[in-house]
């Protein structure tokens, strides 16, 4: 299936993109090439396939290269992911390569300044740095801190060498602070992580629920297919559950606005109207299901030696049915902002047997003080109607970076984790290091410190060297200044590699320059479990250095080359090798190192030469019993859990003080923190500053016009700002929305650490602010 071009038009005015973005490319339809070169003709153009680094659908891109530069790119029309079609931020991705300040050179901090050096003395004094470390503080006194935006190599190279070589879990990535819920919430229902449809469900559903998700400017490649087959199927109804207007939202068939923190108690509603109105699919809930509950009452981790842990217990579907009583749709709509007519229509959505429903979620639920619980609650609506593992019935949780799900999720790059399995589980621990040829207790059996915890024990001093790669955390972390200032502290080594100079880089004390996606060779693993191979195309300017080989060199300095023995021409595809040995089975099996480079992607598990669509579902999944039609092999009683979890409010509410909510996110012209996007000059151009959207009627009492400036402060910072009224997006009255994308409006130095106690992911879409006209 082609998407119909009169869709990508009518989407592309939808999105609204300007005049400017156009104008400052030479375009032919479908091919972008980049402003700065000579347009070269399709003929003379090298194409080669690589997916797409701005996010975590994993679009094919076909990048155009012409005399040892890429010049054009256009979507890869074989990638089943997005069918030809790119997003604004794919179309201009080969910019991102080419930024005036690129760095080429390491860095090292002498008397107080940044002087560039060979970046071989840099390396020699990242090891020297570790060592003395080790030496005088202990193995935990180190740490790394990667991204969902390493290589599948590079995670894996980070893990085996600091957990195994070095003995430290004090590994962690910032997909903790954009997905941790999703896997917890995966793990508590499933018992194994990882989204079990697919995007093809897209072009089987009836319905889509979008829970708190702006899939306009967030997965727009996605929401287009969403569009097209709308538009070739008119009953096809689209749905925006959400606390501001958006551009998904204008697209929608019909928005529902909720009261932040409410959605738990409106998912509960929507299971008791299910149940209420005999819309349970008995047969399939019988075989399938078990009801469980967990602990109530259960903190926000703003304590620094917060600690939790969840016990779940069993229960009935009687029982479970008398806890939902509390959330009849009359009790729920007097605190929730939805209707009692609203949360019925999304209760027939979901019980109407004839309608596919898929629920498509990201960062709404996911960042969240009960990010774990809003996971389990949509989960559960699709296991009592028994919606879930068919072509069309899908409760799918999106990521926002290339790889969170292939490097973070499967390789395990979080302190608990290992790439088939978690360090308390000794089993795990002894594969782990039968295979990395370590020593028998090597790996630590205790985690150490999730991402806020590890930048606490940085303040504390009990850290005293981070080694940060591909990511931004003095832009990204919540209470900002708390971990800014605690980097800054003395007695801390802190290095960075990255491809541009960002707020993180100006805490470093030493600098790494990092080939970017298409300068090196690797691997992705998208939200649909495709894993994606790219070659390498071009050369890294200077001396910069994938992430992979920096690793690799490290490790090589501190002694460990007999555990890293590959050379550079062959490390990646030895390194995949070795890493397929963790998963050697049914449930997780790994495609083939040249069948990955022969196609735009496979999805995992791939068994006898096949993927797996869908998992659980024994007519699509091997490692199901076949015995059953499904099987949640994941569980030790093969059955799903269907897990009570009642409302419980935020960190933090508006009060007299600070009487508005702050919800923060992205835009579409942007990718996270701007560090690569804001150097792409059209997309700069489009979107140049972050804004504060502020509901009218507040706008009106406040005597604030749009683009007037404003205070926002919190109880932990504040920031001056010009206002959005009736802009792009409009918030709900009493909320404010800011995109954090910019460096010089540092919006988390407001925002608070508060996390879910289950998954430890921060909730960036709730604290309390004020908000006064300058």
């Amino acid at each position: 299936m082609q998407i119909a071009e009169k869709t990508r038009r009518e989407f592309i005015k939808e999105l609204a993109i300007s005049a400017a973005l156009v104008s400052a490319s030479s375009l032919i339809p479908g091919i972008l090439f980049a402003r700065d070169q000579a347009t070269p003709t399709l003929e003379n153009i090298d194409w080669k396939k690589t997916p797409c680094r701005f996010c975590g659908v994993g679009c094919g891109l076909l990048v155009g290269l012409q005399a040892g530069k890429a010049v054009a790119v256009k979507g890869d029309p074989n990638s089943s992911v997005n069918k030809g079609l790119c997003c604004v931020k794919g179309y201009h991705s080969i910019l991102a390569l080419y930024g005036e300040d690129r760095l080429t050179k390491a860095q090292i901090r002498k008397n107080g300044k940044m002087v560039e050096v060979p970046i071989s003395e840099a390396l020699d004094l990242v090891a020297l740095k570790i060592k003395e470390t080790i030496k005088e503080h202990g193995k935990n006194a180190v740490s790394i801190y990667g991204s969902g935006q390493w290589t599948i190599p590079d995670g894996y190279c980070a893990s085996k060498l600091f957990k195994g070589a070095i003995g430290t879990n004090n590994v962690e990535a910032n997909a903790r602070l954009c997905m941790a819920s999703a896997v917890t919430g995966f793990l508590t229902t499933f018992g194994i992580d990882e989204p079990m449809g697919c995007y093809e469900d897209i072009e089987h559903s009836d319905v889509f629920i979008l829970w708190g998700n702006n899939m306009a400017e967030m997965h727009p490649v996605l929401f287009s297919r969403m569009l097209d087959h709308r538009q070739k199927n008119p009953h096809v109804k689209i749905i925006d559950f959400a606390t501001r207007k958006t551009r998904t939202s204008y697209a929608s068939d019909h928005s529902i606005y909720f009261v932040p923190q409410t959605d738990l108690a409106v998912a509960n509603a929507i299971c008791h109207e299910i149940i209420a109105q005999n819309r349970v699919n008995q047969s399939f809930v019988d075989a399938n299901c078990a009801f469980k509950q967990g602990k109530t009452n259960i903190g926000y981790g703003l304590e620094d030696d917060f600690k939790f842990k969840d016990e779940l217990s069993d229960i009935d579907f009687k029982k479970y049915s008398e806890y939902l009583k509390d959330y009849s749709a009359q009790k729920v709509a007097a605190y929730s902002g939805v209707s009692i007519s609203d949360i019925k229509l999304l209760a027939n959505y979901y019980g109407d047997p004839s309608k596919k429903v898929t629920s498509f979620w990201c960062m709404g639920p996911n960042q969240h003080t009960r990010g774990t619980w809003i996971n389990n609650l949509i989960y559960n609506i699709h296991l009592l109607t028994g919606k879930i593992a068919t072509p069309g019935n899908n409760p799918f949780s999106l990521t926002g970076q290339p790889s969170a799900c292939g490097t973070v999720r499967e390789v395990g790059t979080l302190t608990h984790k290992l790439p088939h399995g978690v360090v308390t589980n000794q089993e795990d621990r002894e594969l782990a290091e039968k295979i990395w040829k370590l020593p028998p207790g090597s790996i630590d059996s205790k985690p150490t410190h999730h991402t806020v915890s590890m930048f606490r024990a940085l303040d504390r001093g009990e850290i005293k060297f981070m080694w940060i790669q591909v990511t931004n955390p003095m832009v990204t972390m919540p209470n900002l200044k708390r971990y800014r200032n605690g980097a800054l502290k003395d007695g801390r080594f802190i290095v960075v590699s990255d491809v541009y100079p960002t707020p993180t880089t100006e805490v470093a004390d030493v600098v790494l320059p990092s080939a970017m996606w298409i300068e090196r060779e690797g691997f992705y693993g998208n939200s649909e479990r495709r894993t994606q191979h790219f070659e390498k195309l071009l050369d890294p300017p200077g001396e910069a250095m994938s992430d992979t080989w920096q690793l690799i060199e490290i490790a090589k300095r501190l002694g460990y080359e007999h555990l890293f023995p590959w050379s550079e021409k062959e490390h990646i595809e030895k390194i995949w090798a070795e890493y397929r040995l963790f998963h050697d089975n049914p449930k997780h099996a790994m495609a083939p190192y040249d069948e990955l480079k022969k196609n735009p992607g496979l999805q995992w598990p791939f068994v006898n030469g096949k993927e797996t669509k869908r998992r659980f579902a024994s007519k699509s999944d091997p490692a199901c019993d076949q015995s059953r039609e499904f099987d949640f092999y994941g569980k030790p009683d093969h059955k799903a859990w269907v897990i009570f979890r009642p409302y419980e409010p935020p960190a933090e509410s508006p009060d007299k003080d600070f009487p508005f909510w702050l919800n923060t996110g992205r835009v579409i012209e942007h990718w996270h923190t701007g560090s690569m996007t804001r150097r792409i000059p059209i997309l700069h151009q489009a979107m140049p500053n972050s804004y504060a959207e502020i509901n009218p009627e507040d706008a009106l009492e406040l005597g604030v016009k749009n683009n007037d400036w404003i205070k926002l402060s919190s109880r932990r910072g504040e920031i001056r700002i010009r206002a959005s009224v009736n802009g792009r997006g409009i918030p709900s009255k009493g909320q404010v929305f800011v995109p954090f994308f910019d460096e010089s409006l540092l919006i988390n130095e407001l925002t608070l650490d508060a996390y879910c106690p289950i998954s430890n992911q921060p909730d960036y879409k709730k604290c309390a602010i004020k908000v006064e006209r300058v």
